[in-house]
């Protein structure tokens, strides 16, 4: 829309209301549902016992965010239940109800409950439960980082400075930056995201328009569109978390066109790949749920160097943004 060390995680309030004993394990994980979220999350040395009755796991699992709870020890075991199991062909039958193709499942879901899900994760309202929070902590983070980045030339300006936002979401990135004085081109492939995003700018500047340094800020353009369809020159590209739409090979073409629109830095991040997390993903995908239509692609850092570097470009500086839930990659890549 689009990426440690250990530390404790406790599971979401309502599993604790009761005493019937669901797992404990020496390496507890939480892995919320990547098709529906887009993040991963790290694995913990702590010993937990998570509790809770049959009717709580139900409710943990179709809700907002779809959660696996495993021990490290259950990994060989679980792994062997993936190997007699069909996640794939169940994702590819709900994938047909909304159209087939990848991007027409993501358009649909995005534009639906999608929109309605990370409307809430990205925005202010307290109607979110744990997991959903500690990931738009993590979503902010990201952002900030970004600003950092964009910024540590020493300027906290970035007056006049063009910046496409590919799949800006809700509006998250482009807000700051806007505030910042830069010339911002927003799109995403949802039309309700896109529709969320420029009303949401649109009161935070006018919110700013009696402070007499705003007098410069312009508007951003937003448009509904694919990142295959952006066209332009901007000084800065960035791309969040939307990498884990695309599988590697189609990542390769896609990095490429983004870096064709940057002339001078392009800023990425996504779900990074490893066996470890690889393997979570598939157990995620066991646990039925609405959002399985759409499919989560993890990218090993060195393939999305890899790309980088077959485009003309190289890495500058690398971040691995992390909180309990949420996992993400950022890397800026500049000419090479």
């Amino acid at each position: 829309m689009a990426l440690s060390s250990p530390s404790l995680f406790s599971p979401p309030a309502h599993l604790h209301r009761h005493s019937t004993t669901l797992a404990t394990t020496t390496t507890p994980l939480l892995f919320p549902n990547v098709a529906a979220h887009k993040h991963l999350i790290r694995p913990t040395t702590t010993t937990t016992t998570l509790q809770a009755t049959a009717a709580d796991v139900p409710a943990a699992i179709d809700g907002a965010t779809t959660l696996a709870v495993i021990g490290g020890s259950s990994l060989a075991a679980i792994a062997a239940v993936i190997s007699v199991s069909d996640p794939e062909k169940r994702r590819q039958q709900q994938a047909e109800e909304v159209g087939g193709a990848d991007k027409e499942v993501v358009r649909e879901y995005f534009n639906t409950t999608g929109f309605q899900r990370w409307k809430k994760i990205y925005g202010e309202t307290d109607e979110v439960n744990r997991v959903q929070r500690d990931i738009r902590v993590g979503h902010a983070k990201t952002v900030e980082n970004v600003i950092r980045i964009l910024t540590e030339d020493g300027a906290s300006s970035l007056q006049g400075v063009s910046v496409c936002d590919a799949g800006c979401g809700t509006g998250s990135l482009v807000i700051p930056l806007a505030k910042r004085g830069a010339i911002v081109s927003a799109s995403d492939i949802s039309a309700a995201m896109v529709a969320e995003a420029e009303k949401k700018t649109r009161e935070e500047l006018q919110a700013s328009s009696t402070d007499p340094s705003s007098a410069s800020l312009v508007m951003p353009k937003f448009e509904v569109s694919d990142l295959e369809s952006l066209n332009g020159k901007y000084d800065t590209v960035v791309c969040l978390d939307v990498l884990i739409h695309y599988p590697q090979n189609k990542a390769d073409g896609m990095i490429s066109h983004l870096a064709s629109l940057a002339e001078n830095r392009l800023v990425l991040s996504f779900a990074p790949k490893t066996f470890y997390y690889d393997l979570l993903k598939r157990i995620g995908e066991l646990f039925p749920g609405p959002s399985k239509a759409t499919r989560a692609y993890l990218h090993a850092e060195a393939d999305v160097e890899k790309a980088l570097n077959k485009a003309g470009w190289r890495i500058r500086k690398r971040e691995l943004i992390t909180t309990q839930f949420y996992f993400s990659r950022l890397v800026e890549a500049v000419p090479a």
